[in-house]
């Protein structure tokens, strides 16, 4: 039997939805416009492979990451073809919170370091169920950054458990671009009240600076999922379940509720954690009516979202990119509406 070309396309489609992949569009990154600036946003990168790894319990092969070393060696190549300023990791950096894995991770975040600010923030993954983000801070420690001059600082917890909370595992950055002041939190999951409150201050302080927080759960099944088909299914929005720091630890909507809609200058919160959602955007309005967009990217091994804010037009154009294939992302088996993966946000930065 002869297939024609469009049954061809039609039968890639399906097996790609099937497998849940994205469906990818052949088009070459084109370069970002003058006067614009872009952030790079790195969902989940819990793409671990060999010994120790969820993908490969029983492998004796060298742990590897093959896509987040892609993903930082594309991001550090283009950061003048894509005029990219920040980039940003909505936490479960590792898949197994191991030494093995940290290594890794830190290798791939060290083709970006000391070339473009960045800020990285702990994941559940990324902690026990206490909190205790030892091995991030092993490895991503404050002394890492704090020669440079975007880096804001940190929360201390000023406390002998110094492994809860404590370190970078709640940081903040600075970056200007085409005139433009930002502020980046980068806030740990499920940050308990002490945090938030040091949050609060930031902001305040800050308040001349636009301001983004990069936390790693916000979007997602409203309630706590009772069985694995609420992930997919149940109603969604701002997440009113926890994972982390027990009865110490906020929701999502704890954490809206407590500290970020009382903020005038927070405009995005950049949000991972739920793969079985993949992508997600809510407008929140803040106590003082301004608009904040809720992003969630978590695509897998399909790619990561760059945010290219374009100052002369008042919008930020959202592609979400695969440096591995080279490709946009379209269609997933489980968000089809190609909207969802290449979208814009209006966003006024100009009179």
């Amino acid at each position: 039997m002869t297939i024609l070309p469009s049954r061809i396309v039609r039968v890639a489609f399906a097996a790609a939805l099937v497998l849940g992949l994205c469906v990818h569009v052949r088009a070459e990154l084109p370069p970002a416009p003058a006067g614009s600036f872009t952030i790079a946003v790195f969902p989940d990168t819990q793409q671990y492979r060999g010994r120790g790894t969820k993908a490969q319990p029983d492998g004796t092969d060298e742990t590897t990451n093959p896509i987040f070393d892609t993903w930082a060696r594309w991001t550090a190549d283009n950061l003048q073809r894509q005029r990219i300023v920040f980039v940003s990791h909505v936490g479960d950096i590792v898949d197994r919170n191991s030494a093995e894995q940290w290594e890794v991770a830190r290798r791939c975040m060290d083709h970006l370091h000391g070339r473009v600010p960045y800020g990285i923030c702990p994941g559940n993954h990324d902690m026990t169920g206490s909190g205790d983000s030892s091995l991030f801070q092993r490895y991503f420690p404050q002394t890492r950054f704090e020669a440079f001059p975007w880096y804001g600082g940190v929360f201390k917890a000023g406390t002998e458990e110094e492994t809860v909370s404590d370190d970078n595992a709640n940081s903040f950055q600075q970056f200007s671009a085409e005139g433009l002041d930002f502020v980046v939190l980068h806030l740990e999951c499920n940050a308990p009240d002490d945090v938030l409150q040091w949050a609060d201050k930031v902001l305040d302080e800050h308040a001349g600076r636009r301001a983004i927080v990069t936390t790693h759960m916000f979007l997602g099944p409203r309630e706590h999922p009772k069985t694995a088909r609420d992930y997919f299914d149940a109603p969604k929005g701002v997440m009113n379940w926890k994972k982390r720091h027990g009865d110490r630890g906020n929701t999502p909507q704890q954490m809206w509720d407590k500290c970020f809609q009382k903020h005038a200058n927070l405009f995005l919160i950049c949000c991972g954690d739920q793969s079985r959602t993949q992508t997600m955007r809510q407008t929140l309005t803040g106590e003082h009516g301004n608009q904040v967009y809720a992003v969630l990217s978590d695509y897998g091994v399909n790619g990561l979202r760059l945010y290219s804010f374009r100052p002369g037009a008042n919008l930020i154009k959202v592609t979400t990119y695969n440096p591995v294939t080279g490709k946009l992302c379209t269609a997933t088996s489980i968000v089809a509406d190609s909207e969802q993966h290449q979208f814009e946000l209006p966003y006024r930065m100009t009179p």
